[in-house]
């Protein structure tokens, strides 16, 4: 028996190790996983999975209204808190940048990154170019919103939440009112639905007129990660072997610039860290006004070990450019 399995199995001999989740069918699959590496490293553990409905995916409007970004995460954060569970598994994109950590908890684990890019989704393969003027675009992102209308201003959006499965239903529909919906790729990769008609859009490219044509991405875009209550040891020691170095200083990058701006739920803010072939950490951001019709960015290099130094420097440059009023005017 391995020293990880001995320390997990004397944690949790009366009770199982309990992984908190959301109840969609993308989160009980990123648990399922998280839940699979687990007993990797420590074979026998006992194992269960808590799934808890929040009210972000009961809600049909603007998420502003019921508190942002944070009710994805409130009521899980209660369980683990009060000790219903030991862990909770959530998408970093959907963790607010403006709201703290449940207090006495951390993130423990970040696994290694999935595709971050941003697709089009038709039912019949057409491409954005070649979609007809006025065509409804269907989003549930303020910040794809923003920088659709930038490539492509005369294309209609409309807001469109629920669960990735639920948006595609809609799509398909007889006489559905959508030519195409805005999605994460890593989406239809975890969902096993790769096989949809999807165009995949780059992170950005410079045009002859300097202008930026993008979808990047939004902070902690493709990354699971694992919240513990910091004070339980053995739980955080085997989040430490699940952890992937790499992501967690781009995380810490992005997340450093999230902070900065104090982007609240509506903010398109836009952000993402990757290292360059020569060990370099680049980091990229964007802060749009609602429309896309304005917007600021900033990209700077820094040294690997000091990602949140990056991270700072690209927030500072957006804010010296005017991101704060871009910002405000989204609260309006």
């Amino acid at each position: 028996m391995n020293p990880l399995t001995e320390i997990l199995l004397t944690r949790f001999a009366e009770t199982p190790l309990r992984i908190g989740t959301r109840t969609s069918t993308m989160a009980k699959i990123q648990t399922s996983h998280v839940a699979e590496l687990i007993t990797q490293l420590a074979p026998g553990v006992p194992i269960e999975i808590v799934p808890t409905q929040v009210s972000a995916d009961l809600w049909p409007g603007d998420l502003a209204e019921i508190g942002g970004k944070g009710a994805f995460s409130k009521e899980i954060d209660r369980a683990l808190i009060s000790g219903r569970i030991d862990m909770a598994v959530h998408c970093i994109k959907d963790v607010p940048g403006d709201v703290p950590l449940a207090e006495g908890t951390a993130f423990g684990a970040y696994l290694p990154r999935d595709d971050v890019h941003d697709i089009v989704v038709t039912r019949d393969g057409v491409p954005l170019a070649d979609l007809p003027a006025g065509s409804l675009i269907g989003t549930s992102s303020v910040r794809r919103r923003a920088q659709l209308s930038i490539h492509r201003p005369d294309l209609r959006t409309e807001r469109i939440r629920g669960n990735v499965d639920t948006r595609l239903a809609k799509l398909d529909e007889d006489g559905s009112k959508y030519a195409a919906l805005l999605l994460a790729r890593t989406s239809l990769l975890r969902l096993g639905l790769l096989d949809r008609h999807h165009e995949i859009l780059p992170l950005e490219f410079h045009t002859a007129d300097e202008n930026v044509v993008s979808m990047v991405p939004p902070v902690g875009a493709g990354v699971v990660g694992i919240q513990a209550r910091s004070s339980d040891a053995p739980v955080m020691r085997v989040l430490d072997e699940l952890n992937h170095p790499a992501t967690a200083r781009h995380i810490l990058a992005e997340r450093t610039m999230l902070h900065m701006l104090f982007g609240h739920c509506n903010s398109p803010i836009a952000g993402h860290a990757s290292t360059t072939a020569d060990g370099k950490m680049s980091m990229f951001g964007m802060v749009f006004n609602r429309d896309g019709s304005a917007f600021v960015r900033s990209h700077a290099w820094g040294d690997h070990s000091d990602p949140a130094t990056l991270g700072a420097r690209v927030a500072a440059d957006l804010l010296h450019q005017g991101a704060r009023n871009l910002i405000t005017a989204t609260r309006k």
